[in-house]
């Protein structure tokens, strides 16, 4: 039986397998069955989704460098025609450190309704096999790439909730786990790849004993990583010393760091510094740092 959609035109947000095909919900089948269009991360990608399931429905580009024009543009056909439309990425739930938010933002500006086809993410595929009873996380995505910056990151996470969870590249999760290993070395880990892959791995342990398998691990460079942190035994900001340096100087620091002038300020207040005082510190620190731009 065709499924029924409302009239006008409409997007559907669709979550699509991030590694086992079975994985696609049959309500996800009848909707990229029977859209107008599929606007996807990679076409090429879709493509053999598509092939696999008898899926016909024309495609259309929107990734992460292209989605700031074509997102509008997609929705503006929509509105045009009367369209109805599937987002999807390359594995998973668009929008969520993936390609889609602009599309979805114009769609709703647009007042066309905006459906949330739910599935597979890695994140929270990640967190059930954590074994982690922690009550609340924040999900960061990918940290900065900058050694300074990201162990900045590290450090303010257990101010922020009891867990965390990052996604990672496999070219770079070593780095990723020697920074927490040195900044969060109390930290309960549950790193996980090939999630609902044939060879799906999840790792637990301290950060050194995970760091040690990923080292012992000839093929650690295959896969994407999901990690997941328990921070409850980790010291916060506010259990640390205080440094004895300026606001000036802290932020200078910061920025040296890999910070801008915006993320060290919001750090400073985060670890109990007066806002008026922060803010007229920044303010001197950006005259600073343009003067010597202008020198």
């Amino acid at each position: 039986m065709e499924m029924q959609m409302p009239e006008g035109a409409a997007l559907y947000v669709v979550a699509t397998p991030i590694g086992n095909l079975g994985d696609l919900s049959p309500r996800a089948l009848e909707v990229l069955r029977a859209v107008d269009l599929i606007a996807a991360e990679d076409t090429r990608v879709t493509m053999k989704l598509c092939s696999h399931f008898d899926i016909h429905t024309p495609l259309v580009s929107n990734h992460q460098h292209n989605e700031e024009n074509s997102g509008p543009r997609i929705a503006a056909r929509m509105q045009a025609e009367g369209l109805k439309a599937a987002l999807v990425t390359d594995a998973g739930t668009p929008a969520i450190s993936d390609p889609g938010t602009y599309l979805v933002r114009a769609c709703a500006e647009r007042g066309i309704p905006v459906y949330a086809v739910a599935g597979p993410t890695a994140m929270g595929a990640a967190v059930s096999v954590s074994g982690f009873d922690f009550h609340d996380f924040t999900f960061y995505g990918f940290l900065p790439r900058d050694k300074g910056a990201l162990e900045e990151k590290l450090r303010r996470m257990p101010c922020a909730s009891e867990g965390a969870v990052v996604h990672e590249s496999p070219f770079r999760v070593k780095d990723l786990m020697a920074a927490v290993l040195r900044v969060l070395p109390e930290a309960g880990v549950s790193l996980s790849c090939d999630l609902t892959k044939l060879h799906e791995l999840t790792v637990r342990g301290s950060p050194a004993e995970v760091l040690a398998a990923l080292e012992e691990n000839d093929k650690s460079e295959k896969g994407e990583y999901c990690l997941v942190l328990d921070l409850r035994s980790c010291k916060t900001e506010d259990e640390t010393p205080k440094t004895e340096a300026s606001l000036e100087g802290q932020l200078l620091e910061m920025c040296f760091q890999g910070l801008d002038l915006r993320e060290a300020r919001e750090s400073l207040i985060q670890k109990g510094y007066r806002k008026n005082a922060v803010y007229a510190s920044a303010v001197a620190v950006k005259k600073f740092l343009e003067a010597q731009d202008n020198g």
